[in-house]
């Protein structure tokens, strides 16, 4: 007995399974003590420890567990677990992957968060969508609303829609102060060209080599095409998006109208630049909503979609917009039809005005200019743009030159009174005068070298044709009788000496003396009694 109790005793066999993670797993999962995450962890390191070279051998087992299986629905059901499982595991890969990025990222990045929402905002919306993909740490910077206070989706074809516009005003929030939206024609075009802006889808897609059909068939369920509610958001919640808005710029979108236009600026109280190009919305209704919603503005430029049809302006909603606009530096009204007499009212009636640009309107004959630079309004003029206003006559163009050289206009630096069919002679606005020998442009580049003077015309070889004229006339049957009256009391109105240029009578299209009230006719069946 005492020597069985002092013998050695046996030394302890290892454990196999210490080593080996597929025997581990399965003590793990025979003994009851250790719990479900353990047992997922002992399994899924067993089958991340298989080599890479295990594929056929993991493919043969998978066949053979799909042969055990006696029915096709048990064997389908197996399928769809392995593609989920693995599918599951792919995922749960790139999370990590992507996590450990972002600790990286946020170790080695040098800026702290409030720099790099900072630098954030300086970029494009497009760049700051592209920078938000790229990591966990740069999106949730990128999701700061200061990073969307300047938005600008504007595309060569359309590719924007509602939605995309509502999220990034939502994001915005309160700090929105621009907005960008529409189809642009490409290029941005130099300072003083009237080159139309306005652009169709149509067009867009034409220009960016896409064929209509091509176009619809990759837009696919949801539209591309933004609608008359794409500013919708703009309203939302109490209007607290619109409330800081300081610049909105719209182009081509056709689908736009007169409501849904007035709805955004009645929630834009702050606004200061407002650009429309190419909507189907009426000039009339347009100033009206911007002199009763938009009172500290100071830039505004709208362009016609339809070039010379757009008749709708009256006196009433000049006079109201120079009255409750009273900060306007900048006027640009181009392809409207707009009578001399309406235009004086604005130009005059804007102390601070400094650009105006009325290229490629009709009806404009020039009288406005008259008396302009020694008055109030008009004197602080630095650009002028009259380009391609196919009733400006030579006659007024001759004569506000000469008021230039006389010592008016001290300010102006740019005028632009090109016409790629001529100036309009001052008997009939018909015949077209296509050199300068009438107007003093060598005498003005001498005595007033600040001035860049644009005044190019065609030769005498490239005379556009009467009948290619009346064409373009029968486009609008109404417009064609308007104009040649228009035309006709004009020529009337000019028969007088040359010192009546500086008496300050009449734009061409007033009825009286300029007084405390005056009387202007605007149709047959309106006479309104205005206070300018």
């Amino acid at each position: 007995m005492d020597t069985l109790l002092e013998a050695p005793s046996m030394a302890k066999r290892p454990c196999v399974c210490a080593n080996d993670p597929v025997l581990r797993h399965s003590h793990c999962c025979l003994n009851p003590r250790v719990s479900q995450s353990d047992q997922m962890e002992g399994l899924l390191e067993a089958f991340l420890e298989l080599s890479d070279s295990s594929g056929p051998s993991l493919h043969l087992s998978f066949e053979k567990l799909l042969d055990s299986r006696a029915c096709d629905s048990d064997q389908n059901l197996l399928i769809d677990r392995a593609l989920r499982l693995g599918s599951a595991l792919l995922e749960a890969g790139k999370r990590s992957a992507r996590k450990r990025a972002s600790i990286h990222n946020s170790l080695t990045w040098a800026l702290p968060p409030d720099l790099t929402i900072k630098v954030f905002s300086m970029l494009d919306t497009q760049s700051l969508c592209y920078t938000a993909a790229t990591c966990s740490m740069f999106h949730k910077c990128a999701m700061d609303p200061l990073c969307y206070a300047n938005i600008d989706l504007t595309t060569v074809v359309p590719k924007v829609n509602n939605a995309v516009v509502s999220t990034m005003i939502q994001r915005a929030g309160k700090v929105l102060q621009s907005l960008r939206l529409g189809i642009v024609p490409g290029p941005t075009l130099s300072p003083g060209s009237s080159q139309p802006l306005v652009y169709t889808i149509r067009n867009s897609v034409d220009a960016a080599g896409f064929s209509w059909n091509d176009k619809r068939s990759r837009q696919g369920k949801e539209s591309s095409i933004l609608s008359r509610s794409c500013l919708t958001a703009l309203s939302g919640d109490s209007g607290a998006a619109g409330a800081l808005l300081k610049r909105l710029h719209l182009y081509n979108i056709e689908r736009m109208d007169n409501t849904a236009l007035c709805a955004a600026l009645s929630a834009c109280p702050s606004l200061l630049d407002l650009e429309i190009v190419g909507l189907h919305v009426e000039l009339r209704q347009t100033l009206m909503s911007v002199s009763t919603n938009c009172h500290l503005i100071e830039r505004l430029f709208f362009e016609s979609s339809k070039t010379g049809r757009d008749d709708s302006l009256k006196s009433p909603t000049c006079v109201d917009l120079v009255n409750n606009c009273p900060h306007l530096t900048s006027l640009a009204l181009r392809g409207f039809k707009l009578h001399d007499y309406k235009v004086r009212i604005l130009v005059k009636g804007f102390h601070k005005l400094k650009y105006v640009d009325f290229s490629t309107s009709y009806s404009i004959t020039g009288t406005f200019l008259r008396n302009l630079g020694s008055s109030t309004g008009g004197n602080l003029l630095e650009v002028l743009l009259l380009r391609d206003c196919m009733h400006l006559k030579e006659v007024e163009v001759a004569k506000f030159l000469s008021a230039i050289i006389a010592g008016d206009f001290r300010l102006l630096r740019l005028l632009d009174i090109s016409n790629r069919e001529g100036l309009a002679s001052e008997g009939d606005w018909y015949y077209r005068c296509y050199n300068s020998s009438m107007i003093p442009i060598k005498q003005v580049s001498e005595e007033r070298p600040d001035i860049c003077l644009l005044a190019e015309f065609p030769s005498e070889g490239s005379i556009i044709e009467i009948e290619q004229m009346i064409d373009i006339l029968n486009s609008d049957a109404s417009l064609s009788s308007q104009l040649s009256s228009h035309s006709l009391d004009s020529s009337v109105s000019m028969g007088s000496s040359e010192s009546s240029y500086n008496s300050d009578q009449g734009s061409g299209n007033e009825d009286g003396r300029e007084t405390g009230y005056v009387i202007y006719e605007e149709s047959s069946d309106e006479v309104d009694m205005l206070v300018v």
